[in-house]
């Protein structure tokens, strides 16, 4: 039973990561695309310039909260005795650290479209490299987690596919 309960919230957490990439990443590049073209013209409206150091000030921020908030997570995690206990948390604070980096992305979307600031640029891209390393695995849980090798295996053996 644990072992079916540990594939089945490491799955939920592993589909709702790839949605929420598959979400950002189409809507930040039809807007990096749109920034690029420079003949098209939507009539938006201008926001004034201290929304700009608003959203660039927020998305920043919000880039250095998840990755605290993560950790902090992970310590709480790492003092459980259960397993199922260790997955759980794991997956709740990946969860949670998803949906700051979408709020990011939908920012820097937002920031590149209004103001055509190369910043949302570089925010988006560290949001990216912030995706591609928070992407829940078997490994990457172990380590994070320090797992001992028996509930390592478990852990590989629960994220198999079914």
């Amino acid at each position: 039973m644990d072992n079916q309960e540990i594939g089945i919230i490491y799955r939920k957490a592993e589909q709702l990561t790839l949605f929420i990439l598959l979400a950002s990443l189409p809507l930040f590049a039809f807007v990096y695309l749109y920034y690029n073209s420079g003949n098209l013209s939507w009539n938006l409206p201008q926001l004034p310039g201290f929304v700009n150091g608003l959203w660039i000030g927020l998305s920043i921020g919000l880039l250095i909260i998840q990755y605290v908030i993560f950790h902090k997570k992970l310590k709480l995690g790492i003092l459980q005795d259960e397993l199922i206990e260790k997955v759980k948390i794991y997956c709740k604070a990946t969860k949670q650290r998803y949906l700051f980096l979408f709020v990011v992305s939908i920012v820097a979307s937002l920031g590149l479209l209004f103001y055509k600031n190369p910043v949302y640029v570089i925010i988006f891209a560290v949001t990216l490299v912030f995706f591609s390393l928070g992407k829940p695995s078997p490994d990457r849980m172990a380590r994070l987690m320090k797992l001992k090798k028996e509930d390592r295996e478990l852990v590989r053996e629960a994220s198999r596919p079914r």
